[in-house]
């Protein structure tokens, strides 16, 4: 067991490095070696990820993949994707290839509100406290205005002040609860400052209050987007023996299966994070907030459902996603991390709304290639190929084993120990 330090963070990255390996690692040289390896080789590029976070030692690396095909409002994108799970991207680009051919994705925004609270108590009856409200909320909206006259410039600012009466849930405790645009920026720093100002107006009027604390909120159920594919059922064509119809209807009640199963809705709206994730992570974006608030509106009337819908009616097949995404395409890491800029520039350098449209679709595509999967062929066919390597890599297998072991496990299931005894058979048979 370690003990403790003292003054880490102002020491220097080589002097870390050296308290690090020297402490924990049972080959010091070669942990280090190892450190060293994934350090950006160019040495400005490297200053900037050290910058990025606290304490930084050294990169840990993602692949960057990208899905082509994609059809999206008319426009064709090739969507930048990182994530370490086998076949996601894979997934992606076979669905987006089956709805480019279908019409593709269509995205319509449901609304672009961003919410911030200030949360504080005050000893005083709630008729009380709405009449102390309406009386300073124009010194409110005065004391932050300063801070919200760019942001208007670009269509953004504050949509509204409300007060919001809690007392029922805990004593004496209030709400701001402010209502934002932030643009094309994810917004979070402009908001918290905002509330901050706010918080200050609010105690500036009433020293008797107590302000407890002053933060966003990652729920976003006014930030939402739809996307949609839809064709008459016919052209779905007959998947795995199944008629065009059979396949519809079996796709249909996967869907109708994870609206009523938690259980199954779980594992169903994980899949549509797969996608959705992996072009947050790419455009910069922050996909912790992304999974919290997606998940939250997944359970908001009570009970955690499927964030997709389908519909079969009057021959057209109709398959949907509605969902809360607070993104930006400028500020944060957009302008600083070099494959950040390289991924947006890559998707036409969208709009914040447009970035929306495209993780939904994102997000759409990896929930029908799962689905599709799951009604026919089963979800570990596809997948255990792809896992294929993973295996083969850690058992250190070369070229010539990867080609044989591919094409032998063409005819065969894929497990470890099977892909173990595949891969020493063929080996004492060289």
């Amino acid at each position: 067991m370690a003990s403790s330090v003292d003054g880490f963070s102002k020491w220097t990255k080589a002097e870390k490095i050296k308290w690090v390996v020297d402490t924990y690692a049972s080959d010091p040289q070669a942990v280090t070696s190892l450190l060293e390896t994934y350090w950006h080789r160019d040495s400005d590029t490297q200053q900037l990820h050290d910058e990025f976070i606290e304490n930084t030692l050294t990169n840990f690396y993602l692949p960057f993949g990208v899905a082509p095909n994609f059809v999206i409002d008319g426009t064709a994108y090739t969507l930048p994707m990182v994530i370490e799970e086998s076949s996601v991207v894979a997934a992606a680009c076979k669905s987006a290839k089956y709805w480019a051919s279908r019409g593709g994705f269509h995205t319509q925004i449901l609304g672009t509100d961003k919410v911030g609270q200030v949360h504080f108590t005050r000893n005083t009856s709630p008729e009380e406290t709405r009449a102390f409200f309406e009386g300073i909320k124009a010194e409110l909206l005065e004391g932050v205005a300063p801070l919200v006259a760019n942001m208007e410039l670009r269509g953004g600012g504050i949509r509204s002040i409300t007060l919001v009466d809690k007392t029922q849930d805990l004593p004496n405790y209030y709400q701001l609860f402010v209502r934002f645009g932030t643009a094309d920026a994810m917004g979070a720093n402009f908001i918290n400052s905002c509330l901050e100002q706010l918080a200050q107006t609010l105690k500036s009027a009433d020293p008797e209050l107590t302000v407890v604390m002053s933060i966003l909120s990652n729920y976003v159920p006014d930030c939402t987007v739809r996307s949609e594919v839809s064709c008459p059922i016919a052209d779905l064509g007959g998947v795995d023996g199944l008629s065009a119809e059979a396949f519809a209807q079996k796709i249909k009640q996967a869907v109708d299966i994870a609206r009523v199963e938690p259980y199954r809705a779980v594992t169903h709206n994980k899949g549509i994070m797969n996608g959705i994730d992996a072009v947050v992570l790419a455009t910069g974006n922050d996909f912790r907030a992304i999974e919290a608030g997606v998940h939250a509106y997944a359970a908001k009337d009570g009970r955690y459902t499927s964030l997709t819908h389908c519909s079969i009616e009057s021959g057209i097949f109709r398959f949907w996603i509605e969902v809360p995404l607070s993104l930006g395409t400028v500020g944060g890491l957009t302008q600083l991390h070099p494959l950040v800029k390289w991924s947006l520039e890559m998707l036409g350098k969208p709009s914040a709304q447009q970035l929306m449209g495209i993780v939904a679709a994102a997000g759409l595509a990896q929930n029908w290639a799962a689905v599709q999967s799951l009604v026919t062929t089963g979800i570990q066919k596809g997948h255990m190929k792809m896992h294929l390597l993973n295996i083969l890599n850690q058992l250190g297998a070369d070229a010539e084993e990867k080609a044989a072991m591919v094409d032998y496990f063409k005819t065969h299931t894929v497990h470890y120990q099977g892909v173990v005894q595949a891969l020493t058979d063929y080996r004492n048979n060289r």
